[in-house]
């Protein structure tokens, strides 16, 4: 007998169809899993084996080939070993699957016959919708993540039996729906809110201008300024994540394995701070099949690098290219895998190894050599990309026991809010989102300056040895400005602003 049970398998972010095709026929008892399948597909014997027996269901005496087609594309995961079951039992005629050509499969099985949650669903249910297939069989503890998707059904189950007297029509199962608005509605306040930080106005002006137009960030100070504080509060005055962005975000943390069954879907951007400890593959992904890393964990968010000299320089180094393309391109021997990684970085470090160079309060006891040790690790290239970067000093007694709040992250948030929608309206139908992503091409139109505002520019360009790339992401921070001051040409006093924001990089690595 021959059967053809669909499931799907992953490359990067997307998924393609894989047809389980099981021939039984007589011969030498044997089971053997043909298609190119990983080590993990190949140990489903054992697991759909037992799986069978344990349900009260027949595992056939005979000889037993399973093909996952296409045979030329590696299958890797636990996730084929429910097509697999329902494809054997198919062939022996223990279960009849109505409409088969537009079922699919996924799941993985223990050893009773329960089903267990697999990574990357969603990936997986998406593609099952845009190849046409009608319905999809999932664990139970993924059926929230598979029903985020509109149009196509899904079927969650427990175990091997819920799905047999299922389609036996004993017990039928219930298509499983979520509210999706009720998950974006649920979007948490943050209890991290910039009106709790004192002082620190010119800080809090730059981060605006940075979330207004998904800029990178350095901050540089000394220890107990407020760094970390202030970057912490960042991810409350983002725009509100798009139906879109969600989607695509959701997707890399399902991938990841890091998704939550009681969200599933992600409503909030990400803000990712990894350990200095990171590797180079942690930070842009890796694996044999390559995962995603904390670069694209945090699309569409913040990636904050806390006490980024502390980095290996190598480390860092990877950053340089997914800044400028927003992806990472991960080669290995079995797979070549892009994830996208549209991020905003965040970086605060400080001015040397002590952290007290140019403090007024406490003395610098580093070495001139200890000093230029400690900013080598932060290569020119590397700060070319961070478009705003600046000196974040003590606070004042005066502002510390002040009891008046500053302005909140809500209030902060409807300007950057206001801005992005400039920027949505202005970049309408040309695939970009933001400031930052405008291109080399973009800027003539974009980013028009008159003859006082070039000549400021030209000033600024020779004075501080500014590179090609400064003078395009300082018209970028100045197209920013403009739009929260909905100006719409880029005057002298935008320029100076985004001058501003670059002179760190000569004043602490000269």
């Amino acid at each position: 007998m021959l059967s053809q049970i669909y499931s799907c398998g992953l490359k990067g972010i997307d998924g393609f169809p894989v047809c389980v095709q099981t021939d039984i026929s007589n011969g030498l008892v044997s089971f053997e899993i043909v298609g190119l399948p990983d080590a993990t597909v190949r140990e489903a014997k054992e697991r759909v084996r037992a799986a069978v027996k344990n349900s009260g269901l027949r595992f056939p005496s005979k000889r037993v080939t399973v093909n996952l087609a296409p045979a030329n594309r590696r299958k890797e995961g636990s996730g084929y070993d429910l097509p697999i079951t329902i494809s054997v039992l198919s062939a022996t005629e223990q279960i009849e699957i109505s409409d088969p050509e537009k079922t699919m499969f996924i799941g993985e099985l223990s050893l009773d016959g329960s089903i267990n949650a697999v990574p990357g669903v969603l990936p997986r249910v998406i593609s099952a919708y845009e190849q046409g297939f009608k319905k999809v069989f999932v664990p139970f503890e993924n059926a929230n993540e598979a029903a985020v998707v509109e149009g196509i059904s899904v079927y969650p189950a427990k175990n091997l039996q819920d799905i047999c007297k299922h389609f036996s029509g004993e017990t039928p199962l219930a298509p499983h729906t979520v509210d999706l608005e009720e998950y974006f509605s649920q979007r948490s306040l943050s209890a991290l809110d910039f009106c709790d930080v004192k002082g620190q106005e010119n800080i809090k002006r730059a981060l605006e201008v940075a979330a207004a137009g998904n800029h990178n960030v350095l901050l540089i100070g000394s220890p107990g300024t407020g760094k970390t504080m202030l970057a912490q509060r960042m991810s409350g005055i983002l725009p509100d994540l798009s139906f879109d962005e969600s989607m695509e975000v959701t997707k890399i943390h399902s991938i990841a394995g890091v998704l939550s069954p009681e969200q599933p879907i992600v409503s909030e951007r990400p803000f990712r701070s990894p350990h200095h400890t990171i590797s180079a593959a942690g930070l842009t992904g890796g694996g044999t099949i390559p995962r995603p890393g904390e670069l694209s964990l945090a699309h569409n968010g913040i990636l904050f690098l806390d006490e980024l000299p502390e980095f290996n320089r190598n480390v860092l180094e990877v950053l340089r290219q997914p800044l400028e393309d927003g992806k990472v391109t991960i080669s290995r021997v079995n797979a070549m895998l892009t994830y996208p990684c549209n991020i905003m970085l965040m970086a605060s470090m400080n001015p040397c190894k002590c952290g007290y160079l140019g403090d007024s309060r406490r003395k610098c006891t580093c070495t001139p050599s200890q000093i230029s040790r400690y900013r080598s690790k932060i290569s020119g290239p590397l700060l070319d990309r961070i478009d705003i970067q600046v000196e974040v000093t003590g606070v004042n007694y005066s502002d510390l026991s002040s009891g008046k709040k500053g302005e909140t992250s809500a209030e902060i948030k409807k300007r950057v809010n206001k801005t992005r929608k400039i920027q949505l309206e202005r970049y309408k139908g040309l695939n970009i989102y933001s400031n930052s992503q405008l291109t080399a091409g973009m800027l003539d139109e974009f980013c028009k300056i008159g003859k006082a505002e070039n000549e400021l520019l030209k000033n600024a360009f020779n004075s501080l040895g500014l590179s090609a790339r400064a003078h395009s992401r300082i018209l970028k921070v100045a197209r920013t400005i403009a739009d929260l001051e909905e100006s719409e040409n880029i005057t002298v006093s935008h320029i100076a602003e985004a001058i501003q924001y670059r002179s760190l990089d000569r004043k602490f690595f000269e």
